[in-house]
């Protein structure tokens, strides 16, 4: 199936990569020399779009958060190469098929382009809890991540998430971590800290 077009200078992502699938290299975007970060993780529920009971499995359930697209966008902008990094254990249970999750991260897409903001990659761990070293807590698909991205530094990454397992994964890869968070470290001030220059969060 053809890939996902947003707009002529963006990635075109296809379905490997909506389902975390890929595991050819992630390409520097242009114009990142003086990028504030080389690559820039982003969890997914919770951080980018709203937390709902169970999985979402229906394109229509997936909202973005407040400022979220604002904060993506801003660090495309910058230079930064954004990558999704989420857990999905519903694939390995069987609570989640693959064909909405690629349903899903084609809205998320889509919700993201509003914004004039993209993803560069997508990592997905779809294991069951304790049976592999991807699914966060653990720091696989960080580590994943950058050895597709091979040409970004270890201490030019950081990981943004809502959860202190986002931070532990962060943490075992060796990269820095933010916690977003509506009430101490809101969108609004992640974008300006982080992508615009401000007083640095990491």
């Amino acid at each position: 199936m053809p890939g996902v077009a947003i707009g002529t200078s963006r990635p075109c992502l296809g379905d490997a990569e909506l389902l975390g699938q890929e595991r050819g290299p992630i390409e520097r975007p242009a114009g990142a020399t003086g990028a504030p970060y080389d690559l820039v993780l982003v969890d997914r529920d919770g951080t980018l779009n709203v937390r709902r009971d169970g999985y979402v499995t229906d394109p229509d359930d997936l909202v973005l958060l407040p400022g979220a697209g604002a904060a993506v966008a801003a660090a495309n902008r910058a230079g930064c190469c954004v990558v999704l990094v989420t857990n999905q254990r519903g694939l390995a249970t069987g609570a989640l098929r693959a064909d909405q999750l690629r349903a899903v991260h084609r809205r998320l897409i889509a919700e993201l382009g509003r914004y004039d903001a993209h993803l560069d990659g997508i990592q997905v761990c779809p294991h069951a809890a304790g049976t592999c070293r991807c699914r966060k807590p653990r720091g696989g698909l960080v580590r994943e991540a950058l050895r597709r991205a091979s040409w970004a530094a270890w201490s030019r990454t950081v990981l943004l998430g809502d959860m202190p397992s986002d931070a532990a994964a962060a943490r075992e890869a060796g990269t820095g971590s933010v916690l977003v968070d509506a009430a101490e470290t809101p969108w609004r001030t992640v974008r300006r800290r982080l992508f615009e220059g401000r007083a640095p969060l990491v």
